[in-house]
């Protein structure tokens, strides 16, 4: 009988200490979700002045490499097509440098399209330069401003992503 009266009083034990080892994991297991909650906030929240930063660095990015703007901002310095056609590039290319570090703070798919409307921007540039008709810096800067009555800019694209992105930030 003593045996039986031994295992009446631990059963219960087991039972209460099972019972309060469940309770303290779920409370410490809570309690970790919690700071890890808090720690993500934390971050998001210092973090986000500097990705609203980037993405306003690659708005002026695109801006300023919109053939539109480009060609009134950066005139032919003489009249031959090949050394305005290097200098459009050469000055779309600088800007990207200058922006590069801004890729660490975007979605991998928004550097994507930023990158895309440049090339894309450059190319425009390249195909109207190799047009035979066009003999001088002027006639291939009149040629890059018509061409986008027709289509609109590689860089309008990118902007559009960029805003999009943008708002999903804050959504």
């Amino acid at each position: 009988m003593e045996l039986m009266d031994y295992i009446f009083l631990v059963i219960p034990a087991l039972v209460v200490g099972t019972v309060a080892y469940y309770f303290f994991e779920r409370h410490t297991s809570h309690i970790e979700k919690m700071k890890l909650r808090e720690l993500h906030f934390k971050h998001k929240k210092q973090s986000l002045p500097l990705r609203l930063q980037a993405y306003e660095r690659l708005v002026l990015f695109l801006e300023r490499i919109s053939p539109n703007n480009l060609v009134i901002r950066m005139s032919p310095i003489g009249d031959d097509k090949s050394q305005y056609e290097n200098l459009l590039i050469r000055a779309i290319e600088q800007e990207f440098e200058h922006n590069l570090t801004q890729q660490i703070y975007v979605s991998s798919e928004c550097w994507n399209v930023v990158r895309a409307s440049k090339n894309s921007t450059i190319s425009l540039i390249r195909n109207k330069a190799r047009n035979e008709e066009i003999t001088s810096a002027n006639k291939l800067r009149e040629a890059i401003l018509n061409s986008l009555l027709e289509k609109e800019a590689p860089s309008e694209t990118g902007l559009a992503y960029v805003n999009n992105e943008v708002k999903e930030l804050w959504g």
